[in-house]
């Protein structure tokens, strides 16, 4: 069998390791960068209610026309713009990079980054060019970004916006200089847009090459998986040739388009965690020999006294708290871990756990 494996399995998928998602299961959840807060007791009765009156039998709606068009509203999609859905951003990441792939073409963004787009990349046969961030400060090294543009011509140039695992906001008028240069398209992907006062949302259609991606995933419906790109229809209509028929469930759309219709609810909880960022930055900044990353997400990275990462991070979770260790990953973040900002209880039980440390 492993004969058979390897002859016929291709050897960059063979090459890889299948994402890794850490048990949580007892532990202060601090790992995913996920929203630490439920709904309120009385909108779960009438989401549960709304789930009583949906039936399954039948296919969703292969379009999902009326969730498509609470979140064009919602999300501030200026007037002439398309949607379409994914089963979380990671869906419509991989139609675009099935969509644009061919010989000689690739995928680029810049490293540390989302860890997708070189996995998907890969999935979709296509080579990732990954262009190093400044060191310092994790900005965007406009000249090396270019001078690989120019070097290797990629299909797609992914930035997120904020930066995962970063959590810093890139220069608006650098990331205007790469949409111009870039040879093909640019997608910036504000997974954290809820967490930040900035958006290249309004800036669609005055460049040809812009799409603009967004997940529902931060603001507190992480558990659904949906994500959406939006630009001009004449990128979408072809993105769409790929997308998978009815990949949008039924339980997807109206418990997501019911989320939305209550969206004041999930901009408070937004209220509250950047709130609490602010709180446990100023924590950790107090701890002797850690450097602490700006950040505009819903996490913040940082960085230990030299050697210590592997040893917080057991230590945390003996003690009840998951992060995320980045040390390794790219050597940027050499001692390196990232905390998602959770209830200021979760917080709290964090920075104390740092200092028993």
């Amino acid at each position: 069998m492993n004969n058979l494996v390897s002859h016929w399995i291709r050897p960059e998928i063979r090459a890889l390791s299948a994402y890794h998602v850490q048990d949580a299961s007892g532990l202060a959840k601090l790992d995913a960068m996920e929203n630490p807060y439920t709904w309120p007791e009385a909108l779960r009765d009438e989401w549960v209610e709304l789930l009583r009156r949906t039936d399954v039998n039948r296919y969703p709606d292969p379009s999902a026309a009326g969730l498509t068009r609470r979140l064009a509203l919602g999300m501030g999609v200026p007037e002439g713009m398309r949607v379409i859905l994914g089963n979380g951003s990671d869906e419509i990441i991989q139609m675009v990079c099935m969509s644009l792939s061919g010989p000689g073409r690739c995928v680029m963004s810049v490293d540390p980054g989302f860890v997708m787009y070189r996995m998907i990349a890969t999935f979709c046969g296509m080579p990732y060019v990954g262009v190093p961030l400044k060191a310092e400060d994790f900005s965007l090294d406009v000249a090396a970004l270019r001078q690989a543009m120019d070097e290797h011509q990629p299909a797609v140039v992914f930035l997120a916006y904020p930066n995962n695992p970063t959590g810093n906001l890139y220069d608006e008028a650098d990331i205007l200089e790469i949409i111009q240069a870039a040879p093909g398209l640019a997608v910036v992907d504000e997974a954290y847009a809820p967490f930040a006062d900035a958006t290249f949302m309004q800036s669609l259609g005055r460049y040809d090459n812009l799409l603009v991606m967004r997940t529902v995933s931060k603001m507190g419906l992480a558990g659904l998986r949906l994500g959406f790109l939006t630009g001009p229809p004449t990128w979408l209509d072809e993105f769409d040739k790929v997308r998978l028929p009815y990949n949008i469930n039924v339980l997807t759309q109206v418990s997501a388009e019911f989320a939305l219709s209550h969206k004041s609810v999930f901009d408070e909880q937004t209220r509250l965690i950047r709130s609490e960022r602010e709180r446990l930055a100023a924590a950790l900044a107090g701890l002797p020999g850690v450097t602490v990353f700006p950040s505009q997400a819903n996490f913040i990275l940082i960085r230990t006294p030299p050697g210590r990462a592997g040893a917080w991070l057991d230590g945390l979770k003996a003690r009840g708290v998951l992060i995320k260790n980045m040390h390794g990953a790219h050597p940027l973040l050499t001692d390196c871990l990232r905390l998602t900002v959770g209830t200021p209880e979760e917080n709290d039980r964090l920075v104390a756990a740092l200092k028993a440390l």
